[in-house]
């Protein structure tokens, strides 16, 4: 275990000096904090969404926010707590005015995400939206296996002993009410392994 948090302060401290990213300069002007990722490192469930929120920006936590409230109603659903799991993100800094993450930024940020998976070696990744999804679906070479988010949530893609389970990003339910149920629905899936 102290391998582990060794290996991830290295992530941080890397992360915190990270100048080659298009995101540094908006980040130290900001006054904002890289979100690393938070949770137990022995985790089997590891969720990753895209890139961090403002308020995970100002506080250095992932999903901390109104969507972070929402996955936290979602794990409780399926009997897991926040504390038992890894939550993380692909791009570690938050993109200007919320947009989404660049192919250039995801490029970037992409190999510590990689090292983390590699560190906690978790048995499901659960991605929370469609770049995560792609990103994590690459990754592990299950590229043809790629579908759109809306045809791909729910279900289960195996590479190996690992799990990549797609859901819909929780931010989904906070502008569709009606995608709630949908979503508490697809984690359900959690619950098989």
């Amino acid at each position: 275990m102290k391998k582990k948090i060794e290996l991830m302060k290295k992530i941080e401290r890397e992360l915190i000096d990270f100048k080659q990213s298009p995101l540094y300069k908006y980040r130290i002007e900001n006054k904002f904090f890289p979100v690393v990722g938070e949770g137990s490192l022995n985790s089997k469930i590891m969720f990753v969404g895209e890139a961090p929120g403002k308020k995970e920006a100002q506080t250095g936590k992932p999903f901390c926010g109104a969507s972070g409230k929402f996955l936290d109603i979602m794990l409780v659903s399926v009997n897991l707590k926040r504390e038992d799991v890894y939550i993380t993100n692909i791009v570690k800094d938050r993109p200007e005015d919320n947009r989404d993450p660049s192919a250039e930024e995801i490029k970037l940020y992409g190999p510590f995400l990689d090292r983390q998976i590699e560190i906690i070696q978790p048995k499901i990744i659960a991605t929370l939206g469609r770049f995560s999804f792609e990103y994590v679906m690459r990754h592990f070479g299950l590229e043809n296996q790629i579908e759109p988010i809306s045809k791909a949530h729910g279900k289960s893609y195996a590479y190996g002993k690992v799990k990549i389970i797609p859901l819909y990003h929780p931010a989904v339910a906070l502008y569709n009410g009606g995608m709630r149920e949908i979503l508490l629905k697809d984690f359900k899936i959690l619950n098989k392994w």
